[in-house]
């Protein structure tokens, strides 16, 4: 790092922004196979934050790819600085006081760890546990279809490993459950955490 590069503290203090929002900063990582109902699960899960009037954002690997992280490609170093990049831009929205809620499939538990390992207490991991062939048959995007014709290199779950998690804060098991169950587990563990008052 540039020696010449020096932190600047804000006037407004992590704390303050904290007690404006009344609630905790946190990161829910959602994490799973493409297909998976990572992005689902994480919008239901904003919304129901963004009802109970919590100051929330999203941040969807699809939509991250657009624009920030538009030069990466899917091969392995791309996806660990994909994940690296997004690890900070979810740590500048929680000391801005914000539950945010990144949907990746982050697939390494390395890059797992170092995202929690920045971010700290604050860093939920919620696996959304779904079993590869009901991905397939999901397959919203047309993906895994590609992917088993070998026109997609290095997907996840077919060409490249998935690292589950082996001790997520929250975990889905989404062949058993709706949508609005699995949202509702994310809040209620939110809730009893003491992220959020309880309503």
């Amino acid at each position: 790092m540039d020696t010449n590069i020096v932190w600047h503290q804000a006037a407004v203090s992590h704390h303050e922004r904290c007690e404006q929002k009344g609630h905790q900063p946190a990161i829910l990582w959602f994490t799973g196979l493409s297909g998976s109902g990572k992005s689902t699960i994480a919008n239901a899960v904003d919304r129901m934050l963004f009802e109970r009037g919590c100051h929330t954002y999203l941040l969807d690997g699809d939509n991250v790819r657009h624009g920030l992280n538009k030069d990466l490609g899917f091969d392995d170093d791309s996806r660990i600085e994909n994940i690296r990049r997004i690890t900070e831009v979810a740590n500048l929205f929680a000391d801005a006081g914000l539950l945010v809620s990144t949907a990746f499939i982050s697939p390494f538990v390395s890059d797992r760890a170092h995202a929690r390992e920045l971010a700290g207490d604050r860093f939920i991991e919620v696996y959304v546990d779904t079993p590869l062939e009901i991905c397939e048959q999901r397959d919203p995007k047309g993906l895994y279809k590609k992917a088993r014709k070998g026109e997609i290199p290095h997907f996840t779950g077919i060409s490249s490993p998935y690292e589950a998690p082996e001790a997520a804060e929250v975990h889905l098991k989404t062949a058993d459950m709706s949508i609005e169950a699995a949202a509702t587990q994310v809040v209620d563990y939110l809730t009893v955490n003491g992220f959020i008052p309880n309503q």
